[in-house]
């Protein structure tokens, strides 16, 4: 995937990751009544975060990984037609391990 679109600073570019639309009984979640996942995947990341003597820190999380955010963290964009959430790095909880 290729977007040209790159996030600032300490900011990650997520596309949400969709989770399960049934229940482990069966029952099929209509999407009015689903939240909106907590989970997303990596698109794109900025340069890192400034530190107070200018130095800037490179983000530990990396393109292509699966994470978890904060439920109201970021904000939500549209960009070509689909739906990204740029979050700070600090919003991501952890990094899902396959």
């Amino acid at each position: 995937m290729s977007i040209k679109l790159r996030p600032l600073g300490d900011r990650l570019l997520l596309k949400r990751l969709e989770d399960e639309q049934t229940t482990p009984g069966g029952i099929v979640i209509p999407d009015a009544a689903k939240e909106k996942p907590s989970r997303g995947e990596v698109i794109a990341v900025g340069e890192g975060k400034a530190l107070d003597n200018g130095q800037i820190r490179p983000l530990t999380v990396k393109v292509g990984e699966r994470v978890l955010f904060g439920k109201y963290a970021g904000t939500e964009i549209k960009h070509e037609g689909s739906e990204y959430l740029i979050v700070r790095e600090d919003d991501v909880i952890a990094v899902l391990e396959s």
